[in-house]
C-alpha cells in the first residue's frame, strides 16, 4: 500500500529493525478485503529475544529523570499528530472504523494518552504515612516510627492489544508503563497491527532508548504466548476477551507475573419507566454505531421496565433504521465493516442462535443489501429475550442488542447482575437519587447515570469475569507499578 514504509514489515527488537523468522502475513482492510499491507510473523526465539532486550534496558531507563521520561512521550504525541492524515488512513484501512473515528477516537486518543502520561510522569511516587507510636518490646525499644509508600515500576511489561482500537489501546499501555520507569514489548492484535508500528517509530523519533519498546507480531498465538511465558517478564497487560485473559491469567499465575486483565463485557442498560427514552436509544443506539458493536464497554444488554418496553423498542428500531451501513471511508457512514469474515460468521450465527431461541428479530438480522464486498452485519435487535438465552448471557462483540423486559426494580438489579460480566453497566431515570440508587448495587467496575460518556480520570476496569485491576488516568501509573514500603525511627 502506498504511504507504507519497510518498518511495518520488521520487528523491533532491542532498538533494531529485525527481518522475522517466519515470514509474513497479509492483513486485510475488512471493507474492501484487499491487502493493506504485510506483517512480520516473529518466532519464540524472536519474542524472548524482545523480553531479553526489554530487561536489559530496564535498570536504565527505571533511573532516568521522570522528566526526561515526560519529553519523550510529549515528543512521541506530538509526532504521532504531524502524521495524523496517513496514521488515520492506515488506522482506517486495517481496522475498518470510520474516517471520523479513525482520526478522533483512535490517533487523535492515543497522542492524547501520550500527553496524559508525559504529565503522570511526573506525578509524586511517594507518599507519607501516619507516623506510629511503639512501646517497647520483643521488637525493640519504644520510639515513633516513619513510613514512606514508594511506587516502583514492575519491570519488563508485555502489552497485548485489542483489535478494535489499535492506537488508543496500546497507548494506554504503553504511555503509563513508560511513564512510570518500566520496559515493554507489544503485541498488537494480528488483525491490525501495522498502526503500533508507526507508533513505535514515533517513539523511536522522540528518542526512546534502545530496547525500552519492542513491538513483535504474528497471525497465530505462538508470538503471545511466547511474549507471556518468556521468563524476562515481570507483568502482562493484556485487553480482549475472557476466554483468551483466563489462559493468559494461569501462566501468569505460575510465574507470578504482575496482571492487568481488560476482558470482555455484556453491559446492561437499565431503562426505568421514568427515563428520557430519546437520551436512552442514542446511547444504547452506539453499540450499532460505535466500532459496529465491538467494543467491550457496549450497552448490548438492555433491560427495560414493561410501561415503557414497547416504545422503546419502536425508537430503538427506526433509530437503527436510520444509520448508513458502508464504506468506512464514505462521508456519511456510520457503521463500517467488523473486523474479519470469520468474526462476522460468529456475529451471524449469533442472531440465528437468536431466533433459535424463541427471540424475535425486530429490524437487521441479515447481510446489508448491496455491499458485496466488506464484512458487514446490518444493525441488529433482538426482542422477546429472556435472561436464559445465550444470546443475552454471551459477548457477541457485534452490532446487536437485545432487549429483555421487568416489572420492577429489584427485578430490572437482579437481572443485570445475573452475568458472568461486569465492565461498564449503565442506568436511564429521569430521578437521579433513584439513578443513584441502582447504580450502587450494579455489580461493574463503571456505571453510566444517563450517557455513555466516561470520564477519563475515573478508574475503568472490570467486576467478575470482566478483567483483574484498575486503568486509566492515575490508575493506570499505579497498575504499572509496585507499592515499597521503607520504614524509619524517628
Amino acid at each position: 500500500m502506498s504511504g507504507m514504509n519497510g518498518n511495518s514489515r520488521r520487528l523491533l527488537i532491542g532498538g533494531r529493525w529485525t527481518e522475522p523468522d517466519h515470514g509474513h502475513y497479509e492483513v486485510i482492510d475488512p471493507a474492501t478485503e484487499e491487502v493493506v499491507g504485510l506483517a512480520p510473523e516473529a518466532s519464540r526465539e524472536q519474542v524472548y529475544a524482545a523480553a531479553a532486550a526489554a530487561r536489559e534496558a530496564f535498570g536504565t531507563w527505571s533511573r532516568t529523570r521522570p522528566e526526561e521520561r515526560a519529553e519523550i512521550l510529549d515528543r512521541a504525541a506530538g509526532l504521532m499528530l504531524r502524521d495524523l492524515d496517513g496514521n488515520a488512513a492506515l488506522a482506517r484501512a486495517e481496522s475498518g472504523a470510520t474516517t471520523g473515528t479513525a482520526r478522533g477516537m483512535q490517533v487523535a486518543v492515543g497522542a492524547s494518552r501520550f500527553r496524559r502520561y508525559a504529565r503522570g510522569a511526573l506525578e509524586p511516587v511517594e507518599e507519607a504515612i501516619t507516623p506510629q507510636i511503639n512501646e517497647a518490646g520483643p521488637m525493640g525499644r519504644a520510639g515513633v516510627f516513619g513510613a514512606l509508600a514508594v511506587r516502583q515500576p514492575v519491570g519488563v511489561v508485555t502489552c497485548i492489544t485489542s483489535y478494535n482500537n489499535p492506537w488508543a489501546n496500546p497507548a494506554g499501555k504503553v504511555a503509563p508503563a513508560l511513564a512510570m520507569g518500566n520496559t515493554v514489548v507489544v503485541k498488537p492484535a494480528p488483525q491490525d497491527p501495522l498502526s503500533v508500528f508507526r507508533m513505535a517509530q514515533a517513539l523511536e523519533e522522540a528518542g526512546v532508548p534502545p530496547g525500552v519498546v519492542n513491538v513483535v507480531t504474528g497471525s497465530g498465538p505462538e508470538a503471545g504466548e511466547a511474549a507471556v511465558d518468556s521468563p524476562d517478564v515481570d507483568m502482562v497487560s493484556f485487553t480482549g476477551s475472557t476466554g483468551v485473559g483466563q489462559r493468559i491469567a494461569e501462566v501468569c499465575g505460575r510465574g507470578m507475573k504482575r496482571q492487568l486483565m481488560e476482558l470482555g463485557g455484556k453491559g446492561a442498560a437499565v431503562v426505568l419507566d421514568d427515563a428520557d427514552l430519546d437520551s436512552a436509544v442514542a446511547g444504547i443506539g452506539t453499540t450499532f454505531s460505535f466500532y459496529s458493536g465491538q467494543i467491550c464497554t457496549a450497552p448490548t444488554r438492555v433491560l427495560v421496565q414493561r410501561d415503557v418496553h414497547d416504545a422503546l423498542i419502536e425508537k430503538l428500531a427506526a433509530y437503527a433504521g436510520y444509520l448508513k451501513v458502508g464504506d468506512p471511508a464514505a462521508r456519511g457512514t456510520v457503521v463500517g465493516p467488523v473486523i474479519s469474515a470469520a468474526h462476522r460468521d460468529r456475529v451471524e450465527s449469533y442472531v440465528e442462535l437468536g431466533r433459535k431461541e424463541g427471540a424475535r428479530v425486530v429490524t437487521g438480522g441479515e447481510r446489508p443489501a448491496g455491499l458485496d464486498r466488506g464484512f458487514y452485519v446490518a444493525p441488529t435487535l433482538l426482542a422477546d429475550c429472556t435472561n436464559e438465552m445465550r444470546v443475552v448471557r454471551e459477548e457477541i462483540f457485534g452490532p446487536v442488542v437485545v432487549v429483555v423486559p421487568f416489572d420492577d426494580e429489584e427485578e430490572g438489579i437482579a437481572l443485570a447482575n445475573d452475568s458472568d460480566y461486569g465492565l461498564i453497566d449503565y442506568v436511564w431515570s429521569s430521578d437521579v437519587a433513584r439513578a443513584f440508587r441502582v447504580a450502587r448495587r450494579l455489580r461493574a467496575g463503571g456505571v453510566g447515570v444517563n450517557t455513555i460518556g466516561r470520564n477519563m480520570e475515573a478508574p475503568f476496569g472490570g467486576f467478575k469475569k470482566s478483567g483483574v485491576g484498575r486503568d486509566v488516568g492515575s490508575y493506570a501509573l499505579h497498575a504499572y507499578s509496585e507499592l515499597q514500603s521503607i520504614v524509619w525511627p524517628g
